[in-house]
This record gives C-alpha cells, sequence and structure tokens, in this order.
C-alpha cells in the first residue's frame, strides 16, 4: 500500500454494515475489508458462548463498546481475558479462541483485524 496524500477520508454508516463470516453463537457485520484490513463490528447476545475459531494471518483487536466480552484461549482454552466498555482485547494471528458474553446484557465490540487471506476459520476445539 503506497501513500497518496490526495486521497479522500470515507465514511460506513451504521445501516451500510453487512453480515460477515459467521460463527456460531454471535453476528458480525463487516464495514470494510480491503488493503489487508478488515473492519466491522460483533454482537453477542446476554450469556451467549461462540464456536472456537481463529482468524488465520489476521492479527485482531476489539474494542468493547457496551457489555461485556470474555475470551477463552490457550492449551484446553484455559487462557481467560475478560472485558467492558472501554477496554480493548487482542487475538493474535491463528489463536484458537472462543468468545462469551458473561452478562446480562447485549454486548457489542468493533473489531479490527490486519492481515490476509481468510478472516475466519470455524474449528472444532480449543488448542491442544
Amino acid at each position: 500500500m503506497s501513500a497518496d496524500p490526495a486521497q479522500p477520508c470515507s465514511r460506513v454508516s451504521a445501516d451500510e454494515l453487512t453480515p460477515a463470516d459467521p460463527t456460531p453463537g454471535m453476528s458480525r457485520q463487516v464495514a470494510m475489508h480491503r488493503d489487508g484490513m478488515w473492519t466491522g463490528a460483533v454482537d453477542t447476545e446476554p450469556h451467549a458462548t461462540s464456536g472456537w475459531h481463529h482468524h488465520g494471518d489476521y492479527e485482531t483487536t476489539l474494542y468493547i463498546v457496551s457489555g461485556r466480552m470474555r475470551i477463552e484461549s490457550g492449551p484446553g482454552g484455559v487462557d481467560v481475558v475478560e472485558a467492558g466498555p472501554g477496554d480493548f482485547l487482542r487475538v493474535p494471528a491463528g489463536a484458537v479462541h472462543r468468545e462469551s458474553n458473561p452478562s446480562d446484557e447485549p454486548a457489542r465490540a468493533v473489531i479490527v483485524r490486519c492481515g490476509t487471506g481468510e478472516p475466519t476459520f470455524n474449528v472444532d476445539g480449543p488448542a491442544r
């Protein structure tokens, strides 16, 4: 990607988000996917848990807008991190994980991924 100082900034409105790479237990929407960057949002219902998955070559950052998000990863899924509004979560490229919403309120996070290839691979279980 080369810099172009004359390139204009752009906007994607909330009603322009489209359904994206599904994983059971969560609803992702994509805003943009180009030049090695994937941006969008994810909504998780209260007490829902996603299926196990990874994001291939993509490094992923989530910004928690509302609710709570818990991520299980590592061998057997024993490594757990939890975040709430204003927190960021990092998912390294290739890390097998699943997300859940441990709260009584819906959760929403903004996602930014940098990498190449397919953005999501659903798998049968956690890393061994």
